[in-house]
């Protein structure tokens, strides 16, 4: 499920690249979209342009795949509005950042994720990334909030490998938990993982779907297979601030424009050396 990159051009959201880019995914197997995420520069995008994103993201997917809405923020009353128009506009669950920069204590994590939970009726995923938020939901934490009916499941990106298995026995077998991070989403998936909300997946959106389909059928061997071909990638795509190096090879792909929003900037070259040596490795190019 690609964490979408959100098109720029003259510094401006280009919507037209953008449902191009959507109809592109879909076509190459995505299983689900998720908009407006950090990887869609969501911190520089004005509120009437996270809602343009997301509209238009679930209006060209014409309920193909799911829309999960990235309606995250560090103010409770910020989320609330962003999940009252990611429901009003017919997307399909969403996707809730730990509360990053002011650190509330676990207390405050359980009562932020309650207040959402209480005012939507979409299926919420909490977003665990402690290197941005700083804050760390803890597994005794996750596994109260999965009590919640519309708790439906966490996108981790703690890089522990461990909390795989801890998350499962804590929130239950059926409590879904998708990886954020490409380069642990097949050993993830043997700990119990069923899915990945993938940066990779902007640039090489088959080849993952297939890893991630190889790993839910059991093919572990296929998966790797597919992995080796995307490792180079995984790293490449993070060897400069993301999501520039992202956007540099789907320009490369011909897929948009590479413009980023400061304080992101473009790449450095050794990073668009990087890029295209992955791209060529992975087969892209």
């Amino acid at each position: 499920m690609p964490a979408l990159v959100t098109p720029f051009r003259d510094g401006a959201v280009d919507l037209d690249a953008f449902a191009a880019f959507v109809d592109w995914q879909i076509g190459e197997g995505s299983h689900a979209l998720v908009p407006v995420g950090t990887t869609g520069e969501s911190p520089t995008l004005s509120h009437e342009e996270h809602y343009a994103v997301i509209t238009a993201c679930v209006e060209v997917a014409r309920q193909r795949v799911p829309v999960i809405a990235g309606c995250g923020s560090n103010d409770t009353r910020t989320a609330l509005a962003h999940l009252a128009h990611a429901e009003t506009v017919g997307a399909d669950a969403a996707l809730i950042v730990v509360p990053y920069y002011n650190k509330p204590s676990q207390a405050g994590l359980i009562a932020h994720f309650t207040a959402l939970h209480d005012a939507t009726s979409l299926p919420i995923i909490i977003y665990n990334i402690p290197g941005r938020s700083v804050a760390d939901m803890s597994v005794e934490t996750m596994a109260a909030l999965a009590t919640l009916p519309r708790i439906i499941g966490v996108k981790d990106a703690t890089g522990n490998i461990a909390r795989v298995a801890q998350q499962r026995l804590a929130c239950g077998a059926d409590f879904i938990q998708l990886s954020g991070n490409d380069d642990m989403a097949l050993g993830f998936n043997a700990q119990g993982g069923v899915g990945a909300i993938s940066v990779t997946a902007n640039v090489a959106p088959r080849l993952c779907a297939q890893m991630q389909e190889a790993t839910l059928k059991g093919d572990y061997a296929a998966a790797l297979a597919i992995n080796d071909r995307l490792q180079p990638l995984h790293a490449a795509l993070f060897s400069d601030t993301s999501p520039g190096p992202t956007k540099y090879a789907l320009e490369r792909l011909g897929r948009m424009s590479p413009d980023v929003r400061l304080p992101i900037t473009a790449p450095s070259d050794a990073a668009k050396r990087a890029v295209d040596a992955a791209l060529a490795h992975a087969g892209l190019l």
